[in-house]
C-alpha cells in the first residue's frame, strides 16, 4: 500500500469514528456500480450518456422484444394466439437480420442478453 493510500485510509477511519458517514443517504445499502469494463475507454462517456437518456440501441430493442414474444409464445395455449406470436417473432428476426448489424453472438445467449437489458432499464 502506498503512502498516499495509507493516508487516505487513516482519514477515512478517523471520519468513520467521528460519525461523519452516519447520516448519509442510502446508508447501509449496497452501491450499484456499472460494469463498463467491456466497453472501449473512448466510447464509455458516449454509452453512459445514451444510457442515462434512456436510449436502447435498435438491435437490443429488437432482441428484448423478441424475448418478450418468445415468453408469450411459451405461455400461450390457443392456436390463433400462437400463430400471431410466431408471425411477430419471424418479423422481428427478419428486421434484426435486415438491419445489417444483427446481434453479436453474446447477445444471442439469453442470460447475457437479459442482464444487459436489465442494466439498460435500471436508470
Amino acid at each position: 500500500m502506498s503512502r498516499l493510500d495509507q493516508l487516505a485510509e487513516t482519514r477515512i477511519q478517523k471520519a468513520q469514528q467521528e460519525g461523519a458517514f452516519d447520516n448519509l443517504p442510502d446508508r447501509g445499502k449496497p452501491i450499484e456500480l456499472d460494469d463498463d469494463s467491456m466497453i472501449p475507454e473512448t466510447l464509455r462517456a458516449g454509452y453512459r450518456l445514451l444510457k442515462n437518456a434512456g436510449y436502447l440501441p435498435p438491435e437490443l430493442q429488437l432482441q428484448r422484444e423478441m424475448r418478450e414474444v418468445e415468453d408469450l409464445l411459451a405461455q400461450t395455449q390457443e392456436a390463433a394466439e400462437r400463430g400471431a406470436c410466431d408471425k411477430r417473432l419471424r418479423l422481428l428476426r427478419a428486421r434484426l437480420a435486415e438491419s445489417g448489424r444483427g446481434a453479436s453472438r453474446l447477445l444471442e445467449l439469453g442470460h447475457y442478453h437479459d442482464r444487459l437489458v436489465e442494466r439498460w432499464e435500471e436508470d
